[in-house]
């Protein structure tokens, strides 16, 4: 299991906790600190839509011209986030060929039964 996301992310702290009491092994990539590359990111936008990835709720999003915001397209949202990667969901998981984006307990407790 793969975990991307900022170290200093709220989310990403709780998912990491998650995975350390619930025993299970990951590595992390940081995507300020390790980067992110079109590759990947166009990978993560085919498993579960560029729509998802991106996060519409947080300060990066919001300082985005309203001109931008009400065009966005998936080219243009691959660009924002190769970017810009604070504008992506975190964290986003790799794991056994799945991607998810977010974090939800129940949804990783299901994954451990």
């Amino acid at each position: 299991m793969k975990l991307y996301g900022i170290k200093n992310c709220d989310t990403v702290k709780k998912a990491r906790k998650w995975l350390d009491e619930n025993g299970v092994d990951y590595e992390f990539h940081d995507f300020k600190k390790d980067g992110l590359d079109g590759e990947m990111l166009s990978r993560w936008e085919q498993a579960v839509g560029w729509e998802t990835l991106l996060n519409r709720r947080g300060t990066t999003w919001r300082k985005l011209s309203e001109e931008v915001r009400d065009t966005i397209s998936a080219q243009s949202a691959h660009e924002i986030m190769l970017e810009n990667p604070s504008i992506i969901k975190r964290p986003v998981v790799e794991r056994g060929g799945n991607v998810s984006a977010g974090f939800n307990a129940d949804e990783w407790a299901s994954w451990l039964a």
